[in-house]
């Protein structure tokens, strides 16, 4: 435990005191069997910022995806409820980062329960982009990384949704053949589609705040990692995808390129802070490979690189559509989704690897009118 260092720490180790008593004595009961999990997240999110989630507190709660949905969806409740009851930036971290292992490491029952948190009424998602911890200059620095992080994970939940499986988790391996193969049967609107939002996705990664200066670094350097590792699963799922986009460059519409090269530019506009952030925790060729794929693509789409510019100079200007990542805005629903039609995870879906309609945010062109 790190030192009491004001007031409110001390305020923090009473609070995490009295609540896992209070846990222990309900969950000791058999009717309040399933409050161990409620146990679980109290000991995993204490009010200490100097030490993350521990491994033992965040294997209990995965455990929760060995039983029932019953059981998965008391373990999600949990942790969904301490994230929104709380006014503490440590904790509310924590929480985020349970969040981010169950879709990472959890079995498939137990993320099926998160994504369709919650079942009916209740709080908005993650809808943390008002969140603010005035304690102590710490908890102020810590509250933008809850701001972030919490549309981060929203980012992750929908592309995970557009892709058909939760991206960078364990539980989603497929034989590389069997993968190769799904991926080529996609239409081009269905690849397009997959590509914008994993572009998405790094974009929001990018977004990663400053390390905090006054404390709070083992959490900060848990995210980092934790997102390091989906910045590698997006990279490549996108290497795979802009391959096959390479082998279709012929029979690629207009319309079709003009969606690929928007993708292409916001993905190297990406490449710079990626590499600032991230490049020294992976393989310096591997990246490479995959950047020397992304400028290919690009002389491909138009013959040569000349091609491509000319593509881009035939715009006047290209916009897009405004997203729909904001955590305030799910308010109203279940989960995320856009239009009539909400979105749910569901085994079938999954064990089909089937695609959703999810509609993308199309680059929007205009053409020169010149009036005379």
């Amino acid at each position: 435990m790190g030192r009491i260092t004001s007031f409110a720490d001390l305020i923090g180790i009473l609070k995490d005191k009295a609540s896992q008593g209070k846990a222990a004595l309900v969950s000791s009961n058999p009717k309040g069997k399933s409050l161990s999990f409620h146990l679980s997240v109290l000991r995993a999110t204490t009010h200490d910022p100097s030490t993350p989630p521990g491994n033992r507190h965040l294997s209990a709660l995965l455990s929760a995806g060995t039983g029932s949905r019953a059981t998965a969806a008391s373990a999600v409740e949990a942790v969904m409820n301490r994230l929104h009851t709380t006014g503490y930036a440590c904790v509310a971290l924590k929480s985020l980062i349970i969040v981010h292992h169950i879709v990472k490491h959890g079995r498939f029952i137990l993320q099926d329960q998160l994504s369709v948190f919650p079942a009916s009424g209740g709080r908005n998602y993650l809808k943390l982009s008002g969140f603010r911890d005035e304690k102590s200059p710490l908890m102020w620095e810590l509250s933008s990384w809850v701001r972030w992080y919490g549309l981060y994970l929203e980012h992750l939940l929908s592309t995970s949704r557009v892709m058909g499986f939760f991206v960078a988790s364990a539980s989603s391996t497929i034989h590389k053949d069997e993968y190769e193969d799904m991926v080529s049967s996609l239409t081009n609107t269905d690849l397009l589609r997959e590509v914008d939002a994993l572009v998405g996705l790094l974009q929001e990664a990018c977004k990663i705040p400053d390390i905090p200066f006054s404390g709070g670094k083992p959490l900060a350097d848990k995210i980092t990692r934790l997102v390091g590792e989906d910045y590698v699963s997006s990279v490549n799922e996108l290497y795979t995808r802009l391959n096959e986009f390479k082998e279709r460059s012929n029979t690629l519409s207009f319309g079709d390129t003009v969606e690929l090269v928007c993708a292409l530019k916001r993905l190297e506009s990406s490449k710079e802070r990626l590499s600032e952030i991230w490049c020294g925790n992976w393989k310096r060729s591997w990246l490479d490979g995959f950047w020397s794929l992304v400028s290919e693509v690009k002389g491909v789409i138009g013959g040569l690189e000349d091609g491509y510019e000319q593509i881009e100079k035939t715009f006047v200007g290209i916009g897009r559509r405004e997203k729909g990542y904001e955590s305030a805005r799910f308010s109203d629903r279940l989960v995320i989704g856009y239009g009539d039609d909400t979105v749910r995870f569901s085994s079938g879906r999954f064990s089909n690897v089937r695609r959703f309609n999810y509609p993308v945010d199309h680059c929007v062109v205009q053409t020169t009118l010149n009036v005379l």
